[in-house]
């Protein structure tokens, strides 16, 4: 992952233009993260003013992860070719042009197409606006202290979604639609001044990997599209079973032409560097059980325990918190104990909670389970999250930001869906399709096991790379020390 930046690493002054740009980057973030949690809430009431079915519901949440996971090679690619501040304008404007959409439609159809679309528009501005920070910001504490910021306004645009959500969802459910709207529009004015041009010889070489673009955004697409499905259709089922052996066809096709094109989309070299392959199997892990968890928690005080979205809102309101509080701090801390031991510390801080939660009955005991598990998640995702995305863009040269951005986000989105899509299936089996309490428990708590044993597993990534990177720092010394005795034996001779 990332060996700890020097504390003598003096952070640059930063210019209004500067502190601006970093406001709109992460202002678009904070919409985009925003946007995916902030719909659940008021799912119940976009079923009854729209007349949907549940698997038309769905979708109103996997069109966005459809749009968002699929596309987001590509986007990070296209930021590299196309420049970065022209796809992340682009992107913005469209974003804003479909919540507006999203917020008038009265068809089902069309709200989820304007989801799909609002996904899509995702999958460009955050590997774009990830990569403005990285090639904006030097490597070491200035760009730690970025990141920092940029993160954490991410995870507590998530966690804050879901209390906007229940308040919109009191006035109507169209607000959550609506509000991001004009938001994305002054961020967009503001970025147009602020966001410095790119200069021609600082764009990647205009040379389109079509093929690759088309298998390698047909398997992402694919993919997230079969593991959305299978709990509903069946893991096992014919139609499951060939989606994913298309999906496996589509990556191989993928691979093989990366290997024989010279400008390839995904220059599979990248995965080499040991510290970002990590910094994306923790990414996976991370979101997965994240996602995954907070699905079963909304279901276990909506359905279980019949609170309101507002209660709901109200309940999970510190972790985000949270979150935000650690976006002062994460930056130095960094800089202080490096980005593997705060990703160590964040899974450890989430497999705790995610085992307290086991705890929970009929009665909800907010004081002693939940709020100690909210808490814990907020620490858990306050540290982990700003330094994977430090880790996995660390040591990558600035033409290549856009990919490494674009895989990091993939690797989370991949991850929540594909956590989201087995902890359904979990919750489903363990249940029986029964709807007693203790039906219901009977899904949530292997569920829970499930993701508790997803986030081990990224702690387990996480003491590997602890564990590198001793190795390393022991090689240099032992090298540092041959050098020193080098003079000598040759003086000796």
């Amino acid at each position: 992952m990332s060996q700890k930046t020097p504390v003598s690493d003096p952070p640059a002054g930063w210019s209004p233009r500067t502190w601006g740009t970093l406001v709109v980057l992460c202002a678009a973030l904070f919409l985009d993260a925003l946007d995916i949690s902030m719909v659940g809430v008021a799912l119940p009431s976009i079923r009854g003013d729209l007349h949907l079915s549940t698997a038309q519901l769905q979708w109103v949440v996997s069109g966005y992860v459809l749009g968002y996971g699929g596309l987001l090679l590509l986007g990070g690619r296209a930021a590299d070719l196309l420049g970065r501040r022209r796809v992340f304008l682009v992107a913005l404007a469209i974003f804003a042009a479909a919540s507006l959409f999203g917020g008038l439609v009265d068809s089902g159809g069309l709200l989820i197409a304007s989801r799909f679309l609002k996904g899509i528009s995702a999958a460009f501005t955050a590997p774009a606006g990830l990569s403005i920070i990285t090639t904006t910001f030097p490597e070491g504490h200035s760009r730690n202290r970025a990141l920092s910021i940029y993160s954490a306004t991410g995870a507590s645009g998530f966690s804050l979604g879901l209390v906007l959500s229940g308040l919109l969802t009191e006035i109507g459910w169209r607000w959550t639609f609506l509000m991001p709207a004009p938001l994305a529009l002054v961020a967009l004015v503001a970025g147009a001044r602020l966001i410095n041009r790119e200069s021609s010889q600082h764009l990647g070489k205009r040379s389109y990997d079509l093929g690759g673009a088309i298998t390698g955004t047909g398997a992402m697409l694919l993919l997230v599209y079969s593991v959305t499905e299978a709990p509903q259709v069946g893991w096992a089922t014919a139609r499951t079973i060939l989606s994913l052996v298309a999906v496996a066809a589509l990556m191989t096709a993928f691979i093989t032409i990366e290997k024989r094109t010279s400008h390839p989309l995904v220059r599979l070299g990248i995965f080499r560097n040991g510290k970002v392959s990590r910094a994306n199997l923790a990414a996976l892990a991370f979101f997965g059980s994240y996602t995954a968890f907070q699905f079963v928690l909304t279901l276990y005080l909506q359905t279980l325990l019949n609170w309101s979205a507002l209660q709901t809102a109200f309940a999970l309101m510190p972790s985000g918190l949270i979150v935000a509080l650690l976006t002062f701090g994460t930056g130095a801390a960094i800089d202080r104990y490096g980005t593997t031991r705060l990703i160590v510390i964040g899974f450890a801080a989430m497999v705790v909670a995610y085992a307290l939660f086991l705890r929970v009955g009929s009665h909800g005991a907010y004081v002693s389970v939940i709020l100690p598990t909210v808490a814990l998640i907020g620490l858990g995702a306050g540290l982990a999250f700003p330094s994977l995305n430090i880790a996995a863009t660390n040591g990558v040269h600035d033409e290549e930001q856009g990919l490494a951005s674009g895989l990091v986000n993939t690797s989370l989105q991949i991850g929540g869906a594909i956590g989201l899509a087995i902890v359904t299936a979990v919750v489903t089996a363990g249940s029986h399709g029964g709807t007693t309490v203790q039906d219901q428990l009977n899904g949530y708590r292997p569920a829970l096991v499930v993701i508790m044993a997803i986030a081990a597993a990224g702690l387990i990534v996480g003491l590997i790379a602890t564990a590198a990177e001793r190795r390393d720092a022991r090689k240099l010394r032992d090298a540092v020390d041959e050098a020193q005795l080098l003079p000598e034996s040759v003086t000796a001779e």
